[in-house]
């Protein structure tokens, strides 16, 4: 694997992951009320379907590529719908109610979530297809080339959620049953307004 194309699939996973948005609310929400844990493991299932867009741009999947965006329509109302769902069910939480920790089966159903969240986003893939045609990456380079960016989009992209819920963990022993309150309005509240936007795109 070439180390060159490594750096460069990480500095472009990471530059994607860094902007926050709807996971970014996500991660950090769970990383204040579950732990790091919980934040890392949402931002690991953003960070798999990063891989996969860029697999699908690193590799030239043109027909991959072509169907998702022929299909976006669909996918941008499910990942809308889903976005309102988790907003609707953020700003109506008790955190007293939620105080247990992570188990194993909240975790992948953490990690899924946003695995389905950010695959169902299709500019994401529109993203990636244009920063590998600005650095001359994609169907013109051989496979090892396109695996060692692949890793590195997956390894930039972790790197990123896991200084988010790193950092986020470290304030979350100040916080109190009323300031948790007020961030799972404020999360949900985002998440509500991400979710519109997302079904009024579509």
């Amino acid at each position: 694997m070439s180390a060159l194309f490594i750096l460069k699939g990480l500095a472009i996973g990471f530059s994607i992951a860094a902007p926050v948005g709807p996971i970014g609310v996500l991660c950090i929400r769970r990383s204040l009320r579950d732990g790091m844990a919980a934040g890392l493991v949402s931002g690991l299932g953003a960070a798999t379907a990063d891989a996969a867009y860029g697999a699908v741009a690193g590799f030239g999947l043109t027909a991959i590529s072509g169907f998702l965006i022929g299909q976006k329509f669909w996918i941008g109302l499910l990942g809308g719908a889903f976005l309102c769902y988790l907003g609707v069910r953020t700003f109506l939480s008790r955190p007293t109610e939620e105080s247990a920790p992570e188990r194993g089966g909240s975790l992948i159903a953490a990690y899924a979530s946003t695995l389905f969240l950010t695959l169902a986003n299709p500019a994401t893939i529109l993203s990636f297809a244009v920063i590998f045609a600005t650095f001359g990456l994609g169907a013109a380079i051989d496979y090892p080339a396109a695996s060692s960016l692949v890793l590195g989009v997956f390894l930039g992209s972790a790197l990123w959620w896991l200084i988010l819920s790193g950092s986020v963990s470290l304030v979350r022993s100040r916080m109190d049953s009323a300031r948790m309150r007020m961030v799972n309005r404020l999360s949900g509240a985002v998440l509500v307004a991400f979710g519109v936007y997302a079904l009024w795109r579509s």
